[in-house]
């Protein structure tokens, strides 16, 4: 009998420690759905948390989405329900989210899927589903995706306040996620001294900066962190 996607979903994380969960649900998904790729992300105040991705090009679309502060995934974290852009070259989608659309295309991404992470009306991050040729999902595969993100909701909520290993009054191996978002946020700070402006403008800064010259905010913020760039208030 073949089996379910439950049982291969089931069979994708046994034996798992908690902190990997995530990343076997995404190569789960992968294998499950008509998608080349797969990420997670936790929502923060404004800037979301990457949690894993199953590649390269799955991370860079996460990132991409961080950096404009737009695009399905955003969407979905803020409304806490599913948004499933069929295809970004053309048509309605290609238009709702332009610059993430075109950034998108340009790295080879043609359709994205994104589940919110959570419960009832409390959304705590997104499943990201990346396809490089345009299409929609059926009932049937969008029903496994949301299972996935079921499964993963749960993982989340169900982790431990320190993981296995760690000496007693470690943090939980989730603070290290958090470190990036902190460095924005420390780098929004400076921003706002800096140009004597208030912090959405300064996240604003820094995110048309880093998109004009093709790097992530994050990478911005550490080199704001370490006084590499400066922005500098105007006459």
């Amino acid at each position: 009998m073949r089996p379910s996607d439950a049982d291969l979903i089931a069979e994708g994380v046994r034996g798992a420690p908690p902190r990997e969960v995530p990343a076997r649900l995404c190569a789960v998904a992968v294998r499950l759905l008509p998608v080349n790729g797969a990420s997670a992300s936790l929502r923060g105040d404004g800037v979301p948390v990457r949690l894993c991705a199953s590649g390269e090009r799955a991370g860079r679309m996460a990132e991409i989405q961080t950096t404009l502060g737009d695009g399905p995934c955003v969407q979905a974290a803020a409304t806490g329900a599913p948004v499933l852009a069929r295809d970004l070259a053309a048509g309605a989608d290609a238009g709702r989210w332009p610059v993430f659309a075109q950034q998108a295309t340009a790295a080879g991404v043609r359709a994205v899927y994104a589940l919110p992470l959570g419960t009832g009306s409390v959304c705590v991050g997104t499943l990201d589903l990346y396809r490089d040729t345009p299409g929609g999902l059926t009932g049937r595969e969008l029903r496994t995706a949301e299972l996935v993100a079921g499964v993963m909701t749960r993982a989340l909520m169900a982790l431990p306040q320190t993981a296995p290993g760690d000496a007693p009054g470690d943090a939980s191996w989730l603070d290290g996620l958090a470190a990036g978002h902190d460095e924005v946020f420390q780098a929004v700070g400076m921003i706002m001294a800096q140009l004597g402006v208030e912090a959405d403008e300064a996240l604003a800064r820094l995110r048309a900066h880093a998109f004009a010259h093709d790097r992530t905010v994050g990478e911005l913020a550490r080199d704001v962190l370490a006084h590499r760039h400066h922005f500098d208030a105007p006459d």
